[in-house]
């Protein structure tokens, strides 16, 4: 199921480990379209499993969880985080003794899978593969002791240096993200009081704000005092007179 996701949505997997009531997966999406693929896995999976136990409802507990990693800081660490879980949990306490994660395909025991990226990864540690292996499994096991990167994470979303985080909040965004919850994108804009003070036409406060799209109008018609069908004209106003000007702001996720 994993495979036909990957090669529909052109997702790219360099980690993961299933475990007995979760999974983690560490994807590269080329599009911003997270959120499809993980309906349709879960989805996928959802009626294979209702199916072979003669079961009905939800398997899964509530939306999966969704973290933005930067790549070239981040990734080895959660890479190492993901693999170590069964071993953090005390389910075994060796990782060759846990088949179901990317580990083993990792340093080569098992083939990796066509939608599984080891080079990347590999390329990290060393110019040979051998060499690479080699201190791949060193950085992994020297991993037990250390806290979890996920406790680093800003916003409750972003894992990265301060300018990664500042490139996906507020009107500093360049990146698409609309691939998220409204929740998680309220998270990453900036708050209605700071559109506020800093337009000095409140119309054009209440156009980026809107834009953000991390507020409904009936909110923003509350923090301005105004009503919704007032909100709406300021909105098609502004878009008459600038219609290639919605930038400011915006914080589309994915």
């Amino acid at each position: 199921m994993l495979a036909r996701v990957c090669a529909r949505l052109n997702f790219t997997v360099h980690s993961f480990c299933q475990m007995t009531n979760h999974y983690h997966l560490l994807i590269e999406t080329g599009e911003a379209n997270l959120s499809k693929g993980m309906r349709q896995l879960n989805g996928q999976y959802s009626r294979y499993f209702n199916r072979r136990h003669a079961l009905v409802g939800h398997v899964f507990q509530g939306r999966y969880m969704a973290i933005l990693v930067q790549k070239e800081n981040y990734l080895r660490e959660l890479a190492r985080y993901v693999v170590l879980n069964p071993v953090r949990a005390r389910v075994v306490s060796r990782l060759e003794e846990w088949p179901w994660s990317s580990h083993a395909m990792m340093i080569q025991s098992v083939p990796p899978p066509d939608w599984l990226q080891t080079d990347w990864l590999l390329s990290q540690f060393g110019a040979s593969r051998s060499a690479a292996i080699e201190a791949y499994q060193a950085f992994v096991a020297a991993g037990l002791g250390l806290n979890s990167p996920l406790k680093r994470v800003r916003h409750q979303l972003l894992l990265g240096d301060d300018d990664f985080v500042g490139r996906h909040r507020g009107e500093h965004a360049h990146e698409p993200l609309s691939d998220i919850t409204r929740e998680h994108r309220r998270i990453l804009s900036l708050t209605l009081a700071e559109y506020e003070s800093r337009f000095a036409d409140r119309e054009q406060a209440i156009f980026a704000a809107y834009f953000s799209t991390a507020y409904t109008m009936k909110q923003i018609a509350a923090h301005f005092h105004i009503s919704d069908r007032t909100v709406s004209r300021i909105i098609q106003r502004i878009e008459h007179l600038q219609p290639r000007s919605c930038t400011f702001g915006r914080t589309d996720t994915g």
